[in-house]
């Protein structure tokens, strides 16, 4: 990968509103993957993923887009498409070869699953569908599971104010949320603190964010720490936790009034339980945070690694930049 593609994690977003939308997918597969490190022909293999999974969605689905990101964790690209319906009903079927509904050969998203180091499709009937090819250089090597990430600027720009990261150390994660004032350099800053420092205390790596962005407008900052059977969370600003559970009552945690680098607060941690069938996702002001109060089905049953950019299709404010982050608890 890249440095600026670690520096700097973005979220490409290709609308499928037309089928030239397709072939301006792929496009950017390849020039995404070759920035992420793919070498051979597998920028050449993001592309046909990211056509097959594009042309599918101007065939089928409805208000459905093609995101392409890095890996939040481990080196290689992400391809994701997600719509609003009207689902599949076996999803399965769908990825045996010679399947078909609309009298082609069938034999597109078992190419994908082929191609992909990591292939999944999550889909309920009538709300969408997300299907999400992870690729990688190091074939033999497993993926980590358990996490996922979406960094999308405002509707026009190029420039995202929002980064984020993850950090993995043996069983325990450390996810990053940031939201700068201004088109990034807070951002970039405070990222830049996280990587030195991801595994000290929270509330020390939110003292040295404060210290580094003391020269910018400042930022939102929130912090979660992920260990078997807890989540320490730690944020200033407009930064919010959501902890997802299948079978017990969402909990929601605010981050504290203020601004990193300006006037930061009396730096707090709070813990909260979570289990190992729970997802924790850190979020900023650019996903509404009405999703949250009463989550739906949909996303209940969405595993870690493509939460966060459904959320980010479903809702975003497409004036603001959007960023989420979520993890998997740990047994």
């Amino acid at each position: 990968m890249t440095s600026e593609a670690w520096d700097r994690p973005v979220t490409v977003e290709t609308r499928i509103d037309h089928y030239s939308a397709v072939h301006l997918a792929a496009t950017r597969a390849r020039s995404l993957g070759t920035r992420c490190g793919l070498g051979g022909s597998l920028p050449d293999q993001a592309a046909a993923v990211a056509s097959e999974l594009a042309s599918n969605l101007d065939k089928y689905a409805r208000e459905g887009s093609v995101y392409l990101q890095a890996l939040p964790l481990g080196e290689g690209l992400e391809i994701v498409a997600v719509d609003r319906g009207p689902g599949m009903a076996d999803p399965r079927r769908c990825l045996t070869d010679g399947y078909t509904t609309a009298g082609s050969l069938g034999t597109g998203l078992g190419a994908v699953q082929r191609i992909a180091t990591d292939f999944r499709i999550n889909s309920t009937v009538p709300d969408g569908t997300v299907a999400a090819a992870r690729i990688t250089g190091g074939q033999h090597r497993p993926l980590p599971s358990g996490a996922g990430m979406v960094c999308l600027p405002a509707a026009g720009e190029d420039v995202c104010g929002d980064s984020a990261a993850i950090h993995e150390n043996g069983h325990i994660r450390t996810a990053l949320v940031i939201d700068g004032l201004g088109h990034g350099e807070a951002a970039g800053r405070g990222l830049r603190v996280f990587h030195d420092h991801c595994d000290d205390p929270l509330e020390q790596i939110m003292q040295r964010m404060h210290h580094a962005l003391r020269h910018t407008r400042g930022a939102a900052v929130g912090l979660v720490r992920i260990a078997p059977g807890t989540a320490d969370f730690c944020a200033v600003g407009n930064i919010r936790l959501c902890v997802l559970s299948p079978q017990r009552p969402h909990r929601q945690l605010d981050g504290r009034p203020g601004i990193v680098g300006w006037n930061l607060p009396t730096v707090q941690t709070r813990t909260a339980t979570v289990a190992a069938d729970e997802t924790t996702v850190l979020y900023s002001d650019g996903i509404e945070a009405r999703w949250a109060r009463q989550p739906s089905a949909y996303f209940l049953g969405l595993p870690a690694e493509v939460l966060p950019v459904a959320l980010g299709h479903r809702h975003r404010r497409l004036r603001d930049d959007a960023t989420a982050v979520s993890l998997a608890g740990v047994a």
